[in-house]
């Protein structure tokens, strides 16, 4: 996976890859696809993976399954900095709002 590229935009490389493999007659069980995912996932997504091994039956895991836990967790990352960035921000507009009142 490319560090610039969404969760989506692999899972549709990878499965136009399987297309073609599976078109030439090779049998591609769903179990190898997403093992293979799985350990070409960068190391942002090591938790994730982590967490799936310890609820989920890895055999029995599809690849919608795995492509939707891993968009979750990518939302619920994008949450948090956007939280964090806007404390940041009225940190900054509250310690600049102080520093004009002592000021004046």
């Amino acid at each position: 996976m490319k560090e610039a590229e969404s969760v989506k935009e692999y899972i549709d490389r990878v499965m136009k890859v399987v297309n073609r493999i599976r078109l030439m007659g090779e049998d591609l069980p769903e179990k190898r696809i997403v093992e293979n995912v799985m350990v070409t996932l960068p190391e942002r997504f090591e938790a994730k993976i982590s967490s799936l091994k310890d609820c989920w039956d890895l055999s029995q895991l599809t690849l919608q399954e795995l492509a939707n836990a891993l968009q979750a967790q990518r939302k619920t990352f994008r949450e948090e900095e956007n939280s964090t960035e806007s404390a940041l921000v009225e940190s900054h507009k509250t310690k600049a709002h102080v520093d004009d009142v002592t000021k004046g």
